[in-house]
C-alpha cells in the first residue's frame, strides 16, 4: 500500500513516487504465472479536483509462461503503464489514503499480456499421441496418423487400389 496523503492534500502539485510490487505471482481464471524479476516502478499522482487523483506510472515484470506448443516454460517481460483517473470515494484501489500498488499492477497487466507466447517460432509441439516434446527429439509413433474424420475416404481408397 502507497500512502498518498501528500498528492491528496496538495492539488496540482504533481507527487512522484518510487514503489516496488510485492507481487510474487500474477493469478487469474486461466491460471497462475510466476514473477520471476521485478524492478522498482514509478508512479505519478496528481489531485485534479475535490474527488479526482490522476495517476500515471510505469512497471517492468518478467513473468513465466508456459509455451503454446510444447509447455516448456518462456519468460517474458511485460511493461505496463497504467493511466488512470481515480475517483477517491468510489475506486477498488483506494482505500482512504492509501493506494493498493499491487492490485493496480496486477490488473493493468492484463492490458500487455501476450496473445500467444512460444519458446521459439519454429517450436514442434508435442506428438499428440505419445505427449513427446518434439523440439528435443522424435518419437517412435507412426507418422501416418490420419484424422479419423477421414477414415472413410482412405476405406473408398484402399478399395479402388491398383495391384
Amino acid at each position: 500500500m502507497l500512502d498518498l496523503t501528500e498528492a491528496i492534500l496538495n492539488e496540482g502539485k504533481v507527487i512522484q513516487y518510487e514503489v516496488l510490487t510485492e507481487l510474487e505471482v500474477l493469478s487469474y481464471g486461466f491460471g497462475d504465472f510466476r514473477i520471476i524479476q521485478k524492478q522498482p516502478g514509478t508512479l505519478e499522482a496528481e489531485k485534479k479536483e475535490e474527488r479526482k487523483l490522476a495517476v500515471s506510472g510505469a512497471f517492468e515484470l518478467e513473468v513465466e509462461f508456459p509455451c503454446a506448443r510444447c509447455l516448456d516454460s518462456v519468460s517474458r517481460r511485460l511493461e505496463i503503464r497504467p493511466e488512470l483517473e481515480i475517483d477517491l470515494k468510489e475506486n477498488d484501489y483506494i482505500d482512504g489514503y492509501y493506494l493498493d500498488v499491487d492490485q493496480l499492477v496486477h490488473d493493468e497487466a492484463l492490458l500487455v499480456w501476450p496473445e500467444r507466447v512460444l519458446c521459439k517460432s519454429d517450436c514442434k509441439g508435442l506428438c499428440i499421441t505419445c505427449g513427446q516434446n518434439l523440439n528435443k527429439g522424435e518419437c517412435s509413433c507412426a507418422k501416418t496418423a490420419l484424422d479419423p474424420r477421414m477414415a472413410k475416404i482412405l476405406d473408398i481408397f484402399s478399395n479402388y487400389k491398383e495391384v
